[in-house]
């Protein structure tokens, strides 16, 4: 039977570490453009209305967001970390293009105040994932089961409109993306610590947590967010 030497364990650990660092680095990178895009394109009548003016521009930026998740993970398979990195950061910039019209539905304070929130509750959860010696698997598969009932249950909710409803399902989400953090950063540290892994994986889980990020704050922000009047 083999086992590893104490100096080859840390080094594993070591590796581990500097690919969870990585990955925590570019999806803060990622937020970052989505935010400044969002920010920019909510400061500029033009964009607004060419943007959320032309349903065709609007659907089209959708429709690209989706290609775009949907090809990354293939890509990340083959292609440089270059390639990877521009694709992780088109879809960071397409997000915020949408993301500003969320300052022409909520208060620019309680935007603010709603990411930190998020920002807290993401560190933490992200923080029971890395540390917790519980298996969190079963969680995730339960979570991931979940998300699909509440993609369905948002569908039927555009067709009821109802605000009750509407506050059950933002409250189910924000514990599915919750629940959704602590798992990935758990599967990602079990990924990163079980040895060598492609260079373009911390891109991946960058943007697994990014979408587990993101989401989280849309639920948080429509329970919490402050409404234009």
């Amino acid at each position: 039977m083999y086992y590893a030497s104490p100096r080859e364990l840390e080094r594993v650990r070591a590796h581990a570490n500097d690919a969870l660092w990585i990955t925590y680095r570019w999806m803060t990178l990622g937020l970052a453009t989505t935010g400044i895009v969002a920010l920019l394109t909510a400061s500029s009548p033009a964009m607004l209305n060419l943007i959320f003016g032309n349903r065709l521009v609007f659907w089209g930026l959708i429709i690209a967001q989706l290609g775009l998740v949907f090809s990354f993970t293939a890509a990340a398979a083959r292609a440089r970390t270059a390639t990877v990195a521009t694709m992780f950061f088109a879809y960071a910039a397409l997000t915020g293009l949408t993301f500003a019209s969320l300052f022409l539905i909520y208060t620019g304070a309680s935007i603010a105040s709603v990411f930190f929130i998020t920002a807290g509750a993401f560190g933490g959860l992200s923080a029971v994932g890395l540390f917790t010696k519980r298996d969190l698997s079963a969680i995730g598969r339960f979570a991931i089961f979940a998300l699909f009932g509440i993609i369905i249950a948002s569908i039927v909710n555009i067709f009821v409109a109802s605000a009750g409803f509407s506050f059950l399902v933002s409250i189910a989400g924000v514990l599915i993306f919750g629940a959704l953090t602590a798992y990935d950063t758990q599967k990602l540290k079990n990924m990163y610590a079980s040895g060598e892994v492609h260079a373009n994986v911390p891109l991946v889980g960058a943007l697994v947590l990014y979408l587990d990020f993101v989401n989280m704050f849309l639920f948080l922000l429509r329970l919490f967010g402050s409404r234009r009047e």
